[in-house]
């Protein structure tokens, strides 16, 4: 891979897990530019190419504030390519952190390499970059799903604590290697709400504990992310997966297929919306 290519967890970790620079905006219809303080982050930390749509999420700030209330669109283009695209987004901010909500949009991103980016929001062209590798780093939708074990109390693989959330989640009961593929449909959430660098960890699992009530028929399991709440040896399931960022949510059906997953940021109605595509 490029070695302009830097992992999510990487570049959170570099950058505190905040919005690092002032992005440089050109203003709507204006032919000079002018500074200002509209900086995005995209939190897609797997997008490669496809010829199907795929979820790209990116947060705003506005100066050192998030800014989720703002009407947003990008328009991205291809590597060696002059003509954009302008794709719609939707804002979501249920279960997410007050005033952290995100933007997501469904591209089709069908060639490797770095994509040019704007943001048109608040009047206002930003722009940025897109990430696109060749192949897929974690299990793509449509893959069979790894059925190595995760930690749970019986055996915690090393990984201590096996939870980071206070109190700790409920989640830990079953191993993944006991119940992938064997009929019943399964959620597995990768995510460290103690460690995580873009602090969407926590949230996420606390939306996921309060929604998981309507899914009877559904396996749910939490994985953390590092062996201990220091240094950065990945727990054993985390490796086996090949995941470099977190949070991560996927779901797999009974057979142990993946037929959905998200990443980055996200609220209870995108998790609404695959836990019903599971069921």
């Amino acid at each position: 891979m490029d070695e302009s290519f830097m992992s999510r967890r990487t570049f959170l970790a570099a950058t505190g897990g905040v919005i690092a620079a002032v992005a440089t905006a050109q203003v709507v219809g204006a032919t000079t530019y002018e500074a200002a303080e509209i900086s995005p982050l995209v939190l897609s930390s797997d997008l490669y190419a496809s010829p199907n749509p795929q979820r790209l999420v990116f947060a705003v700030a506005v100066g050192k504030k998030y800014d989720s209330r703002s009407a947003a669109k990008v328009q991205l283009t291809a590597p060696n390519s002059t003509q954009s695209v302008n794709v719609a987004t939707k804002l979501y901010r249920a279960g997410l952190p007050k005033g952290r909500g995100v933007y997501v949009c469904e591209p089709t991103l069908a060639v490797p390499g770095i994509w040019n980016a704007k943001l048109l929001t608040r009047g206002q062209k930003v722009p940025f970059v897109v990430q696109v590798a060749d192949a897929p780093v974690g299990p793509p939708v449509g893959a069979a799903a790894n059925r190595s074990p995760s930690p749970t109390a019986a055996n915690t693989l090393g990984v201590n604590p096996i939870c980071t959330r206070q109190p700790p989640c409920p989640l830990h009961e079953i191993s993944l290697d006991t119940i992938v593929g064997t009929g019943k449909p399964v959620a597995v959430l990768f995510a460290t709400p103690a460690r995580c660098q873009s602090q969407y960890c926590g949230p996420v699992l606390g939306e996921l504990l309060s929604i998981r009530k309507n899914y009877p028929d559904i396996t749910f399991v939490h994985v953390e992310i590092y062996r201990s709440k220091r240094g950065v040896d990945l727990s054993p399931t985390v490796e086996a997966w090949g995941i470099e960022s977190e949070p991560w949510l996927y779901t797999v059906d009974g057979r142990g297929i993946i037929v959905g997953r998200i990443d980055g940021a996200f609220g209870r109605d995108e998790m609404i919306t695959q836990l019903n595509a599971l069921s």
